[in-house]
């Protein structure tokens, strides 16, 4: 049963309603594409910047600023707080702090943007809007919460995202505003916020993790990696949130080039005895996932089999029922033929013996005749007197 989360009644602030109108109103303006066009300046702008900034946000406040997944100099990591303050996801200590929180206490009623606890509308956006987030607890954050850099870019995150919009502008005016700080920043929020809500609901485990976190291929291609979720959530101060070549993160890929031109270092990776065993595991599942459904496949062809047998003796049986039933009646027919031409023959024959008889009457009458007519030609005549 979902326990609800212990808090007070958020109070909205001038920087709520500030953050919320400017959240409704980059939506909103996004929708004047459809009468402003688009060329392919502008989706080179859009798609080029939606790119930068999800690396801002994924190898930035995510594995830099939140984890420590590596190492940078001072003038770099200021690079990455400002890239990732362009994507208008607040400043860097306040989203690298809470997402520690997140990990301390996910899925459990203290976890900010958990769709179990508070649904998915809210975990996919309802956490960054929110009163109950506006300020930032620098405690959650003292590593990065001593440079005095972070500490002014995080009050005045809107300072980068302004630059951009007025870069947008220099190259193509309204138009350039819209898809470059409009669209592509609409884009850019929803693939984010992706990690928060369905990544925690849609996918596969790999590792039996306290949590609902998932692996999602599609959810890593629009985030630069971020959706090796289930990954991430195993051992979370990794770099690489791919942690086999096949499971791809461009995020890593990025630093990993990076690293080999001395800009960052130190990359961290899972050590071996998080990987290996579970490699056996996985092997030995996709085994029996796969014996799993030769056995399904063998037994249904079985079954189509003994079908196609059963329906073959039946029709066998059928046949020969139907062939004794024919010779039946083909007997039938032969006895009615031959009781009939003995019939015929007993007649035929009965007519001879009548014929036979008759003629043997006849005959011997005709000699009988004969011989009459024998002896009377043979008597002498009468002699008369003189």
């Amino acid at each position: 049963m979902t326990v609800p989360h212990d808090r007070s009644a958020p109070r909205f602030t001038a920087l709520t309603v500030l953050s919320l109108s400017a959240f409704i109103a980059i939506h909103l303006g996004s929708l004047s594409v459809f009468w402003l066009g688009v060329t392919s300046r502008d989706v080179a702008l859009c798609v080029g910047l939606y790119v930068l900034r999800m690396f801002g946000i994924t190898a930035g406040y995510h594995r830099y600023f939140a984890h420590r997944s590596y190492k940078t100099s001072r003038w770099f990591q200021f690079v990455l707080a400002w890239i990732g303050s362009m994507s208008i996801q607040k400043g860097v200590l306040w989203w690298a702090g809470l997402h520690r929180v997140h990990h301390r206490w996910s899925d459990t009623p203290r976890d900010l943007h958990s769709p179990t606890q508070r649904g998915i509308l809210y975990a996919h956006v309802g956490w960054i809007v929110s009163p109950e987030h506006d300020e930032t607890d620098l405690a959650l954050i003292p590593d990065f919460a001593k440079y005095p850099e972070l500490v002014w870019l995080n009050t005045y995150h809107w300072v980068p995202a302004l630059v951009m919009a007025l870069g947008c502008y220099a190259l193509d005016g309204a138009r350039g505003v819209v898809w470059g700080a409009g669209v592509s920043t609409v884009l850019l929020w929803h693939g984010t916020f992706t990690i928060n809500s369905l990544s925690h609901v849609w996918g596969s485990r790999r590792y039996e993790t306290t949590d609902t976190s998932r692996n999602n291929l599609l959810l890593a291609l629009i985030t630069l990696g971020e959706g090796w979720h289930n990954n991430h959530h195993h051992y979370m101060n990794s770099a690489n949130q791919g942690f086999f070549w096949w499971e791809i993160d461009v995020s890593y890929y990025v630093l990993r080039a990076l690293s080999l031109v001395g800009v960052v270092r130190d990359l961290r990776k899972p050590p071996a005895h998080v990987l290996t065993p579970r490699l056996a595991e996985v092997a030995s599942q996709k085994l029996a996932t796969v014996r799993a459904a030769a056995e399904t496949k063998l037994a249904e062809a079985r079954e189509a089999a003994e079908s196609k047998l059963a329906e073959a003796r039946e029709a066998v049986v059928e046949a020969k029922t139907a062939a004794e039933t024919k010779l039946a009646e083909a007997r039938e027919a032969a006895a009615e033929v031959k009781a009939v031409a003995e019939g015929k023959l007993a007649e035929a024959r009965e007519a001879v013996v009548e014929a036979k008889t008759a003629a043997e009457t006849k005959l011997a009458e005709a000699r009988e005749t004969l011989e009459q007519a024998v002896d009377e030609a043979a008597a002498p005549a009468p002699t008369t007197g003189t």
